[in-house]
Order: structure tokens, then sequence, then C-alpha cells
């Protein structure tokens, strides 16, 4: 994200941003001349690289791919060699220690699609965890309702009741793996990101993994479907709504315990009992009828998402909500959030929509609900402001409302259900909720994140500098160097999260979420009310980071130097290297 990318540019100029931090010179002559590559560093990393007046002819030869064939092989000139490497090691290791940085604001929108405000004309919203905000103790109460579920309706162990729910455990955008009961986090690349696979609370073996699916790539036949759900073969299920948070810990939960008991059980099973009890308390309206009876207790930030409402019906666009929540829950909340006349602010009011079905069949036709919940059988020729309807699909939405393309921004917390269909059937333009954001930014914030990033990467650059010298003495520090990276790859995960690491990396790599989150969302942010800090004629730019063979001639990134402060997108791999 952009500190830290301001923070490795400012360590080397013109040079790939993250990937190639540049702790030292390019082998090659015609780069263009950057501090770093003068003076100490450029007399100890020609010393380095055979022998001084050996590496010299490589300054002249931009095409050169190798180090002189010819290395000494003394005992003397191979320390010599070793201790001149450890002195680029270590002053590399200074400069990154001294390295300045700023902080990222975490109410920035952030672009993966260039879009301009003053095109919008419609504002649509869905309403759980965009409009309406939940505390943690959702999750305990859906994870201690789905249980006593599990125990009351399906004949589970008793003893399941001392467990409960773990906030810190898992992580949205997890896979769960049907038939072998396994929770992991899977990169853009469909390969598993080890020592994230989970077997009830329990890490799995890398070596254990590896076995079992013959290394670490997931084929895409037994990947989630489109809709990141297990079925017509696939064996994997992926968790990307925020409410599956207590669901993964429940199934995590329920393996631990057969497993700690010895209890032979079958996985599939396990895992389709755990999400009926999981539907059940919001089917059946368990959960509503909870936060319907204490909703301060749950539902938070309602006076940010009044205000945004307030700001753009103020400015005269058009509103509507499309939720897969009933209307009792919808208008107690928004009762909360806005107050009474809540229905005022919309001209559309759709409930319990059935997304993602609604933006696909075209079968189900609205109905209009009374206040009292009654429903109506008249036919409906409009959607008027001020009413209720029901069900319904986009086709007729759109050819009563005429809301069509580029003109629409609808905003969702869920990359699939919300978002997915709209931007590619439909051309809306979708506007993806992250909560998780303002955590993850904070964390990124911090010195010990950003010294521990820009040291990482910079440790990368010397190990791919110096593996092409294949003489004893550089072959031996450069193993060093890989373990003590591989060392701190652990430390760049668990300092999010413990078990899975952040939402947006698997290491270098983007997630599965992130892939499908720079795909599906134009912009995206922590909370809806980012949008408080815009006008509504502002352009979102996505930061235009290089392409991997176009960084050696990409102009420095850094706006710093004109007082600019411009947000870019964190999934590009060099703008953001969250693990």
């Amino acid at each position: 994200m952009a500190p830290l990318c301001r923070s490795l540019s400012s360590l080397v100029k013109r040079t790939e941003c993250l990937r190639r931090v540049g702790v030292f010179s390019s082998f090659q002559q015609d780069l263009p001349e950057h501090p770093i590559r003068s003076g100490w560093w450029k007399r100890n990393f020609r010393a380095v690289s055979c022998g001084g007046a050996a590496f010299q002819p490589l300054l002249q030869q931009p095409g050169a791919k190798t180090c002189a064939a010819s290395v000494s092989s003394s005992s003397s000139e191979g320390r010599d060699t070793a201790e001149r490497l450890w002195s680029v090691y270590n002053e590399t290791k200074k400069q990154t220690e001294v390295i300045s940085t700023s902080s990222v604001d975490p109410d920035i929108i952030f672009a993966n699609n260039e879009m301009s405000l003053r095109d919008i004309e419609i504002y649509g919203f869905d309403y759980d965890y965009t409009l309406a905000f939940y505390s943690s103790q959702l999750h305990t109460l859906i994870f201690d309702i789905a249980r006593d579920i599990l125990i009351n309706n399906h004949r589970y162990p008793e003893g399941l009741r001392k467990y409960e729910y773990i906030p810190n455990f898992a992580v949205r955008g997890l896979h769960y793996d049907v038939q072998k009961g396994l929770l992991m986090k899977i990169d853009a690349f469909h390969y598993i990101q080890l020592g994230t696979v989970y077997r009830g609370l329990h890490p799995v073996p890398d070596e254990e993994v590896i076995a079992m699916y013959e290394g670490s790539h997931v084929p895409l036949e037994i990947m989630s479907d489109f809709y990141g759900k297990s079925t017509h073969g696939h064996t994997m299920k992926q968790f990307m709504d925020i409410f599956s948070l207590p669901e993964m810990t429940l199934l995590s939960c329920v393996n631990d315990f057969f497993m700690r008991h010895n209890i032979d059980y079958e996985p599939v099973h396990l895992y389709k009992d755990v999400k009926e009890a999981i539907r059940d308390v919001h089917v059946k309206g368990i959960m509503y009828r909870a936060v319907e009876a204490d909703i301060e207790k749950y539902i938070c930030y309602g006076e940010q998402s009044h205000a945004v409402l307030k700001k753009l019906s103020a400015h005269g666009k058009k509103m509507f909500l499309i939720t897969n929540s009933p209307f009792d829950f919808v208008d107690h909340g928004m009762r909360y959030i806005v107050g009474k006349d809540w229905r005022d602010l919309f001209d559309v009011v759709i409930v319990q929509a059935d997304k993602p079905s609604f933006f696909n069949d075209r079968r189900k036709p609205f109905r209009r609900v009374t206040d009292k919940g009654v429903l109506l059988w008249d036919r409906i020729h409009r959607l008027d402001k001020g009413q209720i309807y029901k069900q319904g699909n986009l086709y007729e939405f759109l050819r009563l409302t005429g809301w069509r393309g580029s003109k629409v921004l609808y905003f969702g917390d869920h990359i699939y259900s919300d978002l997915a269909d709209l931007t590619l059937k439909h051309g809306w333009r979708t506007g993806a909720i992250i909560p998780e954001l303002r955590k993850e930014i904070k964390i990124m914030n911090t010195p010990e994140y950003v010294h521990m990033m820009t040291w990482l990467q910079a440790l990368t650059v010397l190990i791919e500098q110096m593996q092409a010298h294949r003489d004893p003495a550089t072959q031996a520090v450069v193993e060093e160097w890989i373990k003590e990276r591989e060392a701190m790859k652990p430390q760049t995960k668990d300092i999010f999260n413990a078990q899975f690491g952040s939402l947006f990396r698997t290491y270098h790599n983007p997630t599965y979420f992130s892939r499908r989150l720079s795909r599906f969302a134009d912009i995206y942010m922590a909370s809806i009310s980012c949008m408080l800090n815009y006008d509504l004629q502002h352009t979102f730019f996505p930061r235009r980071t290089p392409l991997q063979h176009e960084a050696p001639f990409w102009p420095e990134q850094s706006s710093s130097g004109l007082g600019l402060s411009a947000p870019s997108s964190p999934l590009a791999p060099q703008d953001r290297s969250t693990v």
C-alpha cells in the first residue's frame, strides 16, 4: 500500500516497488542512477560480485546475466567474499531501519477501476454490513444458537456446549474442503498457503497437506463454484460472507471435539449439519428476534450510515435498498439507524430478495408487503416510493425503473452475492464494503510492520541478485539469507491473524478473495461512512502500478515530493505486501 511503497521508493528510486527494492546496483549500467548505487554500495557490491575487477565488465554489458566463470576458490578469498556479502547485508538492513513512512488513512476509498461520482445518478445498498454494522457479539450469538441446534435437533454430543465462539480464529475468504474437513487459505493462483491449513482447531503439517493434495495446488475442478459454493462436484466451499465467521468457527470446533474423543465421523455429514444449523439461525428468524429485542447491543455505526443517506438525498440522488433480510428486521434496524421515516429516503425497497438468485432468475415476480407483513396478491406494474416489495428479480427491476448501466452504483459486503453479477452482466458500478480493512490498515501503519516488510523485500533482492554466483562462499551466505527469509514469513502472517494471516495476501501473492474483489468491485472501503469524505463530483483513480515487465522503465510512484497523498489499490502486488 502507499506508505510502504513510498518508504521503499525512498530507499531506491526508479526500481520495482516491493519486488525489487534495489538496495544495491542492478548489474546494468543503463538503469537510472540513484543515490544508493554510488559510494559505499557500489564499491562493496563490485567487490562481492566476482572480486571487484572481474565485476567491472558487467557494468559495461547491459545484457549480462551471470558472473564471470572463473572465481577464486582459495579459502582466504572465500572468507573475504563472505565478509563483503555480510557487510552489504548489514548496511542494507541499516538502511531499511531509518526509512521514514507516512500512514494510510483507513477512511480512504480505494479504486480498482476508474469511476466518477458525477456519473452516478442512482445509489443502491445492501442492508447487513452495508448500512447496518454489527458488533462482535452477534457472531457469538449465531455460534451459540447454531451449536445448540446441533445438540438439540441433530443429536450431536452434549460435550459441544463447552465450546465457545473464538473471535479471532478465522478470517473471511477461507476455503473449506468438505470431503477432508480442512479449512485453509488459497491464493489467486489456486495455491494453498502452507501453514494455514487447519483440521479442527489445530494446524495440519505441511508434509501432510502436500501428500493429500499431491502438492499445494488445488485444481479448478474441485475449487468452489462461481458463487463460492461446493456444488456440482466442487468439493471446496469458500466463505465470503461476514456472517460466515461463526460458521467456520463452529465447523472447526465440532471437528476438534470429534478428533479429541476419537469419534469416527463423516466430514460431509458434519459440513451439511453445521450449514443447516447456521441456516436455521437466519431462516427461522431466531437471530432476527434476538437482535430486535436488544438492538443497541448488536448494531453500531448507525449515525454514519444515516449521514451518507442524508447527503445523497440532499443532492437529489435516487436510492434503493435490496436485501435478503425480512422487512420486520430491516424496519427495526433502519428505525434505529435513521428514524421512523427511513423509507422516505428510498425510492424502492426490496426485502427477502434471495440474492444472488435475484440477479439471474427471471421467473420470480415482485410481491407487495404491507407494514404489518401481509403479502398482497395484486400484479406489480410499478415500484412506488414508500412501498415494500418482496423477492422479484433484477430484470423486472430494470424494466420497471429504467435504472441501467454505469449510472447505478450498488454497495454490498458480499463479493459474489452482491456484486459479481451486477458488474459482469449488467454494467452497474459496484462498491465493496470490507470492514476488515480498518484493522489491517492499522497494523500496516505500525513501524513494526513497515520495517519488517521493507527488510523482507530488501533481503529478497539480495538473494535474487546474488543467487547467480556459484562459488561456495557466496552460496553459503545466500543459503543463510534464504533461511532468514523463510523464518520471516510466519511473522508477516501472524501479525494479522495467527492462524490464517491477512484477508488480502498469502505471503507475496494476493488471496483468492483479493482476486475476486479486484474483479468485481470498482471501489472498496472499510465502511459506507467513507463516502462522507468525498464530494459527489469526485473521480476515483486506481494507481497505475507497473506490470512486472514494465518496472525497470517506470517512474517513481511516490507523490510525497509534491505534498500529495494519492490512495492506491492494495491489491496491486507492487503497492501492498500484506501477508
